[in-house]
């Protein structure tokens, strides 16, 4: 049944579009389903009126076939149209305009993010964060994770957004903050959405710890996402852990690695470092310590001797998960010979 103050387009004369009769037999569904995506979720056609028929381009058109194929595999068609219209607003532009007014503010000149050549998801997650649109930039983040991994997605579509945030706050006396700590929420959520528990495996697990004085805890968030997405057990510590407290977390849980950023040398403690790295635990004859990485740019120029230093996330996530696989072999080793 059509709305009040429609009249059915099933016979309208062609022109200007097609019919929602022509559309619902070229796409197999009924027309009453898709005037229903229309009003109850906005999957209409740009050029539509209220009280006049419905005329679909093919722009339009190619909308509810993205539908269909969604509302097939079983997506409710609410969380169907969500991601359509997210796609559709995270089409490929590289220069993100102004911002529309919202209260009677007006937009904001040269808003936009100039992100060079990125992946196609990164325009969709700028203009999300720009707009402050949550649900969107939520679904815009877990998609991207789904697709590529914790991994490449932190790498490719998070972290290339984040610095262009970044460099437009900086650029701009400092506005666009609220843009960047709207982000930056987000992209913790989405993280720590995919760290989950898992069953502690042979050879311990990785304490990941921002040194005293840093809060900068989404590489690390990454990290802690990355490493749980393979199986492995992360105590995750967060910013500004007390020298003393990291101590302690490291003798009770007796990890195979530890994880330390540092952002800035003012915080950077090579002293720290080595005494983590010479801690040990065990019985005697088969003492263990962690192996210590440090992460972060504060380390550079203040490499401790021995210690690692991975240079972003890929190389963490390999030392990280050679260390691990290392200790699991000597502990089947010990017990072996025991």
């Amino acid at each position: 049944m059509d709305a009040p103050g429609e009249v059915s387009d099933e016979r309208e004369p062609r022109g200007g579009g097609l019919t929602t009769g022509e559309v619902a037999r070229r796409l197999g569904v009924a027309p009453t389903t898709i005037r229903t995506w229309d009003r109850r979720y906005g999957i209409g056609p740009a050029r539509h009126v209220g009280g006049r028929h419905r005329r679909w381009a093919a722009s339009d058109v190619s909308l509810l076939e993205r539908m269909c194929a969604l509302t097939a595999t079983g997506i409710p068609p609410a969380e169907a149209a969500l991601q359509v219209r997210t796609e559709l607003r995270s089409q490929d532009v590289t220069d993100l305009g102004e911002l529309p007014p919202r209260f009677g503010v007006p937009s904001r000149a040269g808003s936009g993010l100039r992100l060079g050549a990125v992946r196609q998801e990164c325009r969709g997650v700028a203009r999300a964060a720009l707009r402050l649109d949550a649900a969107a930039l939520d679904h815009l983040l877990e998609s991207a994770i789904a697709k590529y991994g914790i991994v490449s997605a932190w790498v490719e579509v998070m972290m290339p957004t984040l610095q262009a945030v970044g460099r437009k706050w900086e650029s701009s006396g400092e506005r666009y903050i609220e843009v960047e700590h709207f982000l930056s929420w987000h992209v913790s959520g989405a993280l720590r959405r995919c760290t989950r528990p898992t069953e502690v495996r042979p050879g311990g697990v990785t304490v990941i710890a921002c040194v005293p004085g840093d809060g900068h805890t989404l590489p690390l968030e990454a990290l802690a996402a990355a490493l749980s997405e393979r199986g492995l057990e992360v105590r995750m510590f967060g910013p500004s852990l007390p020298a003393e407290s990291l101590i302690a977390a490291v003798r009770r849980t007796g990890p195979a690695a530890v994880a330390l950023w540092s952002q800035s040398r003012t915080t950077a403690s090579p002293p720290l470092a080595r005494h983590v790295s010479e801690m040990e635990w065990g019985v005697r004859g088969a003492r263990r310590g962690p192996t210590v990485l440090t992460l972060g740019p504060g380390w550079m120029g203040q490499k401790v001797p021995g210690l690692l230093h991975p240079p972003g996330l890929v190389e963490a996530v390999a030392a990280t998960e050679a260390i691990v696989q290392r200790q699991a072999v000597a502990e089947r080793t010990d017990r072996g010979l025991r």
